[in-house]
């Protein structure tokens, strides 16, 4: 598709791009000029993103397909169609299926759903034990050469110290990082909410912050052991941050990320016991949130994900107690982005698209040109104004488990294009 782009503020932290108002001009899957003012072309569609920023494809780095498996959850064909419905043009698939991402045919058989099926990029996350058990680690050097971007068994820790310094230690050797679930599973065991005066108030069983601080103490001493790369996942607790940001100040090869959820919601709401809140980690106290803001703020956050956990409506309308853990987030995350963040000064729009963009990429070793003449056009356009309704109707996801529907942000994509290719436009889905 030829395509030019004009009247928007380009946003690139790739090339170090805070505010530039330019025309792009898209040509057979690349950009091919840049400039202050672009005329019309009759073989070219043109989007006038007049007061909106331009920005590379957005990368969500942590979210989950279900396929293979739980097919009635989420396929690529509708989880990709709601990434890029959520502005983004890459995300990173988790490899807790059924069964487990966790040998090079099961690699091979999300590639081909990815290139079948998917309307983004699909980078795959392969497990680090086999079965996601905790037992014995999985091929990595095989799985890192067929293409895996990184390895995790998210959705559980690893337990043993002896496998996990192990697992550091081979994934050094390919420069990917090892991402980390960390909870202490003693600890949480059965629990459902964050252990505190919500979950004594609901009688709901706790899971204390410190499940979370005790793995991630561990793995950030076995990180500075091995001179490994660690990537802590989606982090919830005012400790957690504490503990990262000395580690980083040590040197130590660490990252993290946070969910729109984690710096958005908090345990409060849990009264309601709508199980649409109930996720792991689980929503924290105000503490919590307002430590994970400052973590941003100052860059101890690297990167900011949806944990995109899709669920039937059968799974989630069940007592709470049963319920799984988990919401969708693909659609919503850069509206609690803009609303909760940028809007309210909390971070800038650079440092914001910066933890969409730049800092995933980096995180999983992966390059990108950004928004440049020859590069490939993955592009996001993000309307700053658009002020919208979340409504269930208008969900992409097959799954519809999310406590925001209903819920009005400010902050929305608006065009998502990958490789040229207009994915989303005007909060539709065109293919």
């Amino acid at each position: 598709m030829n395509l030019i782009i004009k009247n928007g503020i380009i946003v690139d932290p790739f090339n170090n791009i805070e505010h530039k108002k330019a025309d792009i001009k898209i040509e057979n899957n690349f950009i091919v000029q840049i400039s202050d003012s672009i005329l019309p072309d009759k073989d070219f569609q043109v989007y006038d993103a007049k007061g909106c920023y331009v920005t590379p494809g957005l990368f969500d780095m942590h979210a989950h397909l279900r396929e293979p498996g739980r097919e009635d959850k989420e396929k690529f064909s509708t989880g990709t169609r709601s990434a890029a419905m959520g502005g983004f043009t890459e995300i990173a698939a988790m490899p807790n299926t059924i069964p487990p991402i966790d040998n090079v045919t099961g690699l091979k058989f999300v590639q081909m759903l990815a290139e079948k099926e998917g309307v983004v990029h699909v980078h795959p996350i392969a497990a680090i034990t086999k079965g996601q058990k905790g037992e014995t680690l999985t091929e990595m050097g095989d799985l890192f050469e067929q293409g895996a971007v990184s390895f995790s068994d998210d959705g559980y820790s690893v337990q043993n110290a002896e496998l996990m310094r192990r697992a550091l230690e081979y994934a050094k050797m390919f420069n990917v990082p090892i991402i980390e679930h960390a909870e202490d599973k003693n600890l949480a065991e059965d629990g459902m909410i964050n252990e505190g005066y919500i979950s004594t108030l609901t009688g709901l069983k706790g899971i204390p912050s410190v499940a979370e601080d005790i793995i991630i103490a561990r793995d950030l001493l076995l990180a500075e052991y091995t001179q490994a790369k660690l990537h802590i996942a989606h982090v919830s607790t005012k400790k957690s941050v504490e503990l990262i940001r000395e580690a980083k100040k040590k040197g130590v090869a660490v990252t993290c990320e946070v969910t729109g959820h984690h710096f958005s919601l908090n345990e409060e709401l849990l009264s309601s016991f709508d199980s649409n809140l109930k996720m792991n980690p689980p929503l924290r106290s105000q503490e919590d949130v307002e430590a994970i803001i400052e973590g941003l703020q100052d860059g101890t956050i690297d990167a900011i994900v949806s944990d995109h956990a899709p669920h039937t409506i059968f799974e989630k309308e069940r007592e709470f107690d049963y319920a799984p853990f988990g919401i969708i987030g693909f659609e919503t995350l850069v509206p609690l982005t803009f609303t909760n963040l940028v809007h309210s000064k909390k971070l800038s729009v650079y440092e914001a698209i910066t933890r969409f963009t730049k800092n995933p990429y980096s995180i999983l070793n992966l390059t990108s040109q950004g928004i440049g003449e020859g590069a490939i056009a993955n592009i996001t356009v993000i309307n700053p104004d658009l002020e919208l309704e979340y409504k269930k109707e208008d969900i992409v996801s097959k799954s519809c488990n999310s406590p925001f529907i209903g819920k009005t942000f400010k902050g929305w994509p608006v065009l998502t294009v990958v490789e040229g290719k207009v994915i989303m436009q005007d909060r539709k889905i065109l293919v």
